[in-house]
């Protein structure tokens, strides 16, 4: 197919970044890769794996030239690299990004970026791995990519940019900001905060159990602890950015959690059933849509 863009820069080579490189060298071999890391290490990293065809020593000078940009930093660092690009930035070039929240990483690309072509997307994949050696081309391989265009957004850089990542892989879905950051704060953050506070009480009755916690960990406290190995630095930005979200979403949840402990304190068996009954058929859902496998173990390699 013909590539949407010419030459594509990304800004931060971790997972994802190295991830959009690899895919666009599977898919979309013509197009001209720059880079740039704030990490000279993973500069260096990105080179010897080949992932990028020139890279840089400043952000820059990874943009010169690029018709679209695509800053693949922690949210909380989108402000400072956005700044960082403003006096190079191509007039032409369409501005992404990879942010799991959009209605601050909007606000901070518009504040620093005034008057550019900006398109922000969320592609809806990633592992507990991180930096360039974690990527991989398949990563966004029938997973969802969300873009949430503001209103005043050029429909044909929504066009180009929904073409560019249904060539890695992606189902492209448009999505209002405040929106996504809605649904997202239920399918993602907010499982990843109670991950988080499962593995920290674990730890702490570790101690006290004198290491059978981890000794017979099941199958649900590890997938717990493989969510709860996340990027610290990325998930810490991700709460503050999308606080507003997050706290509602946690306090309908804790709410449904006080009803599941009156119904266990009250023998109440009917209300249990009824609950993991219908959670179960959600199970399903998700894997009849493409979105995990049904396979023994969720398809992993016990070995």
């Amino acid at each position: 197919m013909t590539a949407p863009f010419a030459r594509v820069a990304l800004i931060g080579l971790g997972l994802i970044g190295s991830s959009i490189a690899r895919a666009v060298r599977a898919h979309l071999p013509d197009v001209i890769l720059a880079g740039y890391d704030e990490d000279p290490g993973v500069r260096a990293r990105a080179v010897e794996l080949g992932l990028i065809d020139e890279m840089a020593d400043r952000p820059g000078e990874a943009v010169g030239g690029a018709d679209l940009v695509i800053l693949c930093v922690p949210v909380g660092a989108m402000a400072a690299a956005a700044a960082a690009i403003a006096p190079h930035l191509p007039p032409e070039a369409v501005i992404s990004d990879v942010g799991s929240s959009k209605n601050s990483v909007a606000a901070a690309l518009r504040a620093a970026l005034p008057g550019a072509r900006i398109v922000p997307a969320h592609p809806v994949a990633g592992t507990e791995n991180s930096g360039p050696d974690a990527g991989f081309a398949e990563l966004f391989r029938g997973r969802w990519c969300i873009l949430t265009p503001g209103e005043d957004a050029c429909a044909e850089d929504v066009d180009r940019l929904a073409v560019f990542w249904a060539a890695l892989g992606s189902r492209v879905e448009i999505m209002e900001p405040k929106h996504h950051d809605l649904v997202l704060a239920v399918t993602s953050h907010l499982p990843h905060l109670i991950a988080y506070t499962i593995v920290h009480t674990a730890s702490d009755l570790e101690r006290v159990t004198e290491s059978e916690v981890i000794k017979y960990s099941a199958g649900g406290f590890r997938d717990f602890t493989r969510i709860a190995a996340s990027n610290p630095t990325m998930w810490r930005d991700i709460f503050l950015a999308n606080k507003e979200a997050v706290l509602d979403m946690l306090q309908r949840f804790s709410e449904d959690l006080t009803l599941l402990q009156r119904a266990i304190r009250a023998d109440d068996g009917d209300t249990l059933f009824d609950l993991f009954t219908r959670t179960r058929a959600i199970r399903r859902d998700i894997v009849e849509q493409g979105q995990d496998v049904a396979k023994p173990d969720f398809g992993r390699h016990s070995g």
